[in-house]
C-alpha cells in the first residue's frame, strides 16, 4: 500500500484496536518522527518538525518541560544537554555544567538565548547543523499547523511529559500542575483530538485519565523494564490507548496481549529498515524513528 492510500484509509486496524479515542487518526500505520527527525535535524526544534512534515510523517513526537515562569518548552532534557548546546556567549558546556542549567529554574526568555542546533551531535553525523533554539510548545503548534495546512496534511502530535516523582519541585512542577500547563496550551490551540500524551511516569497518565479522559494516552516502557504488561496496567489503574515499549521488547506474545486489550502498539526508537520490517511483520500499529526518511523504503 502506498503512502497516499494509508494516510486516508478508513476503518483501519489502529482504530479497531484502540477504540473511539484513537479512531480520529483514520490511518493504516502511524509513522512518527522522533523529536521531529533527530537523525536529520536538531532535535525538538521547529526546523526538525517542519522537515518531518516534509517527509510526510503522520505524527510529530516531542518532549516538553516547564520553565521557571511556567511556560511549556519543547525539550527532551530538563537541562541543557552538553552534546547540543552553545551558550549565548558562544561557548560549549561540559556535561556537569549543562546539567546544572535546569530549565525549571530559568525564565523562558533566558532559555531561548541558548543555541541547540549548531554543535555537531556525536551520535547523529547526518544531522544538519543550523542555528536553533528550544521553542515554546505554543509557538511550535503555530508553525506546524501552518505548514501542514499549506501541504494539505493532517498532523498529529505525540507529546511526552518528562517527569519523575523524585524530581517534583526540582526539575519540574508537581505532576498535576505540569499536566494542566501542557493541556492548557493544547486546548487553547483546539487540537486535543489530534494529541497523544505519553509518559514513563504513571502519575502523568493517571492525571490525564482523571481530568482529560477524552485525550489519547500512551504508556512508555524502557528497554530494561522488568514489569509485565498486566503489572503496568495494574499500576496505572486503567488501560491506556497506546502501549509504547522500546522496540527490543516487542514480540508476538506482547502484540497479542496488547491487541487483546484493545491497545495499539507503537515502539520506539526504530532506526533501521531491517528492524522496521521485523516490527511490521508483527503487526505493530506504528513506528517512532529518528530517521522518518526511511519510511519511504517500506511498503504497507
Amino acid at each position: 500500500m502506498n503512502k497516499s492510500i494509508w494516510v486516508v484509509a478508513l476503518c483501519c486496524s489502529m482504530a479497531a484496536c484502540a477504540g473511539s479515542k484513537y479512531s480520529s487518526k483514520n490511518i493504516k500505520m502511524d509513522l512518527q518522527g522522533h523529536r521531529g527527525c533527530r537523525g536529520l535535524m536538531p532535535e525538538n526544534t521547529i526546523p526538525a518538525m517542519l522537515k518531518a512534515i516534509d517527509l510526510k510523517v503522520t505524527t510529530l513526537e516531542m518532549d516538553v518541560v516547564i520553565s521557571k515562569d511556567n511556560q511549556v518548552v519543547v525539550s527532551h532534557d530538563p537541562y541543557f544537554n552538553y552534546h547540543i548546546t552553545t551558550t549565548p556567549q558562544g561557548k560549549t558546556l561540559t556535561k556537569a555544567e549543562g546539567e546544572k542549567q535546569l530549565l525549571y529554574t530559568m525564565p523562558y526568555d533566558s532559555i531561548r538565548k541558548f543555541d541547540v542546533g549548531l554543535k555537531p551531535h556525536p551520535d547523529f553525523p547526518k544531522q544538519q547543523k543550523i542555528a536553533a533554539y528550544k521553542p515554546l510548545l505554543s509557538e511550535l503548534f503555530i508553525e506546524t499547523e501552518k505548514a501542514s495546512k499549506a501541504k494539505k496534511q493532517i498532523i498529529f502530535y505525540n507529546i511526552e511529559i518528562k517527569s519523575k516523582e523524585a524530581t517534583d519541585g526540582i526539575k519540574h512542577p508537581a505532576i498535576e500542575a505540569f499536566v494542566d500547563l501542557v493541556m492548557e496550551v493544547i486546548n487553547q490551540k483546539g487540537i486535543a483530538k489530534r494529541v497523544t500524551i505519553q509518559s514513563f511516569d504513571p502519575r502523568a497518565l493517571q492525571v490525564m485519565h482523571r481530568k482529560y479522559p477524552s485525550v489519547t494516552t500512551s504508556f512508555l516502557v524502557e528497554a530494561n523494564d522488568k514489569q509485565t504488561l498486566l503489572e503496568h496496567i495494574t499500576e496505572l489503574g486503567f488501560t491506556p490507548n497506546v502501549y509504547s515499549p522500546n522496540y527490543a521488547l516487542v514480540n508476538q506474545a506482547l502484540m497479542d496481549q496488547c491487541h487483546g486489550k484493545k491497545m495499539i502498539v507503537i515502539p520506539w526508537t526504530v532506526n533501521s529498515v531491517e528492524e522496521m520490517k521485523r516490527l511490521l511483520a508483527l503487526n505493530v500499529d506504528g513506528l517512532i524513528s529518528d530517521y522518518p526518511n526511511l519510511y519511504s523504503l517500506l511498503t504497507f
